[in-house]
């Protein structure tokens, strides 16, 4: 057996020498698809090269396995580099290269042009490919926690998924994948902000991500902190392939290949195993989610592309009532308190779309048909006791349906790039809410059902053209949006984003660049849908706003594309008003938080404003000489008013200082290992009132403690540390792959503070016990919340 074993290793570690990979594709105009004839593609840092024939189409072959940078370049176009093309021996490797057309005349510039810059976007953007995003360390295979390496995006110690960008709110980001918005990229989504602690999109059908955190282009509305551009891979157009992964907690099978001449499709769908999981390690909870991707491309004609996209995932979160083996009193108590506030939650959410794209000569038409929509049901009982209707604590079902259409037409014409478009958008808000926990003090539950519906409207302009040879790029745009959620919002004038950007050649690899603009946001459903019992749009009333943001960025950029490396620095600031507040508390709902459940479902007013700032650093090696890393420090300050209180006070993504450091090696026979090291400042939190919660009706009304707003965000946590590992190892084969890895979390079980939890006294039989000095309250006392734990994963990944 033990030689066996021996010569299984050594197959596995040799077998790859045995054939060669091939690389294959389409070379393009993408202003009018055109092919690009006889255009060089080279594979950098070896002797492999190729030219593509007059349909663009090229073939490399006889090529080792392994990781490359292939370049695409023609006279006349800006060169197009490909970064870290994973090649196989099992499949060729399909890629295709669109080259834009190149008036400049300086060839500092062609080469420049290649490396990370947007024409429409000049500043703040952040690119990050397939195999960036696979072997992420710590990342598990999860674009929400890749995306936290970037600068300027802080995490959280907890085990979700909340992606917080300059000092904005989760909500504050918008996603959009081959140009078709996708409202929810994370399972158990909190309604009415973001996050969750699993991502939906499985990384292996992803082909680029850009992350825009400033400088908008003018296409793109109702976000003000970021835009997230994710860019599926096409279907393979030769034949079928399938992947299958598994890991510590989900299995998932992708395929892909063609259907007929002229559609290629991917296909993706993933079951979580959590539940039996979290049921072994005795977690009161019990988590269990699916999803499920599908894309189809046809190309209809040389002119014409047609692409459908379907994104999707079922939620289910019970509660687990057994009581673990070898329990302590500390587990114990907060098994009991967790139990005592988690509800039932189930949720489904999907997302489908078309998009149309008809080239002529100058440019192109695209037109985008989609509708999405969230179903989120939560219910909780007192104790956990379903069996009296007295128990009922709340029973909340709600759902938003978006039904969205955009025209926009892309000219280029005379050194000019102009584009104008229009949008339209019909909603509809379903809730039926039964909750007699939120209006603790006051003896009036709501008890409703109703529908809402908005319409949504806007349009733009932009235009973006070089001077002085191409050293200097300005971009300007301005569009307007309107809806009939509130009186001031129905007029698209009230709502003009004018934006303009600049960027300019110091140097041959240095570019001085800055923006500024206003962008505007409408509330949740949670807020616009809001009824109280006599059925009014409460929120309608009190003549909700569009969320405004102005923005000034300016920064300096340099590039070294000749090792593959980019270094830059931005300042920002971002200045909001009309931010919802809640009537009843009077504070900020940015000064809230996000947690599991629904943020806004109460009355509010658009008169809180914010502000948020700082300074962000960034140092990006890719793949070269088979190191790569990304460092990034961010300096930032979140700030919010309350209309009961005086002053700025910092919001709850407040982290002042954001540090991130990532860096991973090749090896040789295709191994491969990475580390991730993070840092960030403890955000502020807002205490329990202990004189308020031990009162017994008000325990018994919510069974949970109730903030102390007087102290709105008056306590800081400590800062919190991670180091995250990763090693992977690949082998290739004639007709199929095989990659293991093993991702440690929290490699040294750094253990993050959180507030603590204010938890009622129990007896051994977990009944709470009366304050023996007052019988109108109950004895409560505060616990450690501490979050992380040593996290370690393994996964084995199969390409056939």
């Amino acid at each position: 057996m033990k030689q066996f074993f021996v010569l299984l290793a050594l197959v596995l570690s040799s077998f790859h020498t045995f054939s060669q990979g091939v690389i294959r594709g389409k070379i393009t105009n993408p202003i009018n698809n055109q092919p690009v004839a006889f255009a060089n593609v080279l594979v950098l840092g070896t002797e492999f090269g190729a030219i593509s024939d007059e349909n663009g189409m090229y073939e490399l072959s006889n090529i080792p396995a392994g990781l490359y940078n292939v370049r695409a370049s023609f006279v006349g176009f800006k060169t197009k580099t490909a970064f870290e093309v994973q090649l196989t021996l099992a499949r060729p490797v399909q890629l295709d290269f669109e080259l834009i057309e190149d008036a400049s005349e300086l060839s500092e510039v062609v080469v420049n042009s290649e490396f990370f810059r947007s024409e429409e976007t000049p500043l703040s953007v952040r690119k990050l490919n397939s195999n960036e995003i696979e072997r992420y360390p710590g990342g598990n295979r999860d674009i929400s926690r890749v995306i936290q390496a970037l600068p300027g995006v802080a995490s959280t110690p907890s085990f979700r998924n909340d992606i917080l960008i300059r000092g904005g709110a989760p909500n504050e980001n918008k996603f959009f994948i081959d140009e078709i918005e996708v409202p929810v990229i994370n399972h158990f989504a909190t309604q009415g902000s973001s996050g969750g602690p699993v991502g939906i999109l499985n990384v292996n059908l992803i082909k680029n991500v850009d992350l825009i955190a400033g400088g908008f282009p003018a296409n793109r509305m109702d976000a003000l902190s970021s835009f997230f551009e994710f860019q599926l891979k096409e279907g393979r157009r030769d034949k079928m392939a399938t992947q299958l992964t598994v890991g510590a907690s989900e299995l998932t099978l992708s395929n892909e290949g063609p259907i007929g001449d002229k559609t290629t499709y991917l296909l993706s769908a993933r079951r979580s195993y959590l539940q039996g999981l979290f049921k072994l390690i005795g977690l009161p909870f019990l988590p269990t989610f699916n999803d499920f991707q599908l894309k189809t491309t046809t190309k209809i004609n040389n002119k014409t592309e047609l692409t459908f996209i379907g994104v999707g995932a079922i939620d289910k979160f019970v509660l687990n009532m057994d009581v673990p083996k070898d329990e302590t009193e500390e587990d114990r108590e907060n098994r009991l308190y967790l139990l005592d506030v988690l509800p039932v939650q189930n949720q489904w959410n999907y997302a489908t779309g078309v998009k149309l794209k008809r080239y002529r000569e100058n440019g192109f038409w695209t037109f985008v048909l989609s509708r999405n929509m969230l179903n989120n049901h939560s219910v909780k009982y007192a104790g956990n006791d379903e069996s009296s209707p007295d128990k009922l604590l709340f029973d909340y079902l709600s759902q938003e349906s978006e039904n969205k259409f955009r025209a926009e037409n892309s000219v280029f014409k005379k050194g000019f790039t102009v584009k104008y478009g229009v949008n339209y958008e019909y909603s509809r808000y379903y809730i039926k809410n039964f909750d007699r926990s939120t209006l603790a003090g006051i003896g009036e539950a709501i008890n409703l059902e109703s529908t809402s519906n908005f319409n949504l409207y806007g349009g733009f302009v932009s235009a973006s053209k070089y001077f002085d040879d191409e050293r200097l790029l300005i971009s300007a745009g301005l569009r307007a949006d309107g809806a009939d959620f509130g009186k001031t919002a129905e007029n698209p004038l009230n709502q003009l984003s004018p934006r303009i950007s600049f960027s300019y050649q110091l140097r041959p690899n240095l570019f001085a660049t800055a923006n500024a603009g206003i962008y505007y946001q409408k509330p949740s459903y949670t807020v616009l849908g809001y009824k109280d019992n006599r059925g009014e749009l409460v929120n309608q009333l009190n003549n909700a706003r569009f969320i405004r943001n102005a923005q000034l960025i300016t920064g300096i950029e340099w590039l070294m594309p000749e090792k593959n490396r980019r270094f830059t620095v931005e300042a920002f600031y971002k200045k909001y008003s009309n931010y919802p507040s809640s009537v009843r508390n009077g504070i900020s709902l940015a000064n809230l938080g996000a947690d599991f459940g629904v943020i806004g479902n109460e009355p509010v007013e658009s008169n809180s404003e914010g502000r948020a700032y700082g300074l962000e650093m960034l140092a990006q090696q890719r793949l070269f000489e088979n190191f790569y890393g990304i460092a990034s420090f961010t300096l930032v300050r979140s700030e919010f008013t309350n209309p009961n209180t005086a002053g700025y006070i910092p919001s709850s993504w407040d982290n002042r200082f954001i540090v991130s450091l990532t860096a991973g090696r090749r090896f040789g026979n295709n191994w491969e290992i990475g580390a991730r090291w993070r840092f960030l400042g403890g955000t502020p939190y807002t205490p329990y009132d202990y004189e308020e919660s031990s009162l017994i009706s008000n325990w018994d009304l919510r069974n949970q403690p109730i903030l102390d707003y007087s102290q709105i965000n008056a306590v800081r946590l400590a800062g919190f540390h991670q180091l995250d590992l990763r090693l992977d190892k690949k082998y290739y084969f004639r007709k199929w792959n095989l990659n293991w890895y093993v991702d440690i979390q929290n490699a040294y079980n750094f253990k993050a503070e959180q507030a603590p939890l204010l938890i009622p006294v129990r007896d051994l039989e977990g009944n709470v016990q009366i304050d023996p000095s007052d019988a109108s309250r109950y004895q409560l006392k505060y616990l450690d919340n501490p979050a992380g734990s040593i996290l370690p994963t393994v996964g084995i990944i199969v390409e056939f």
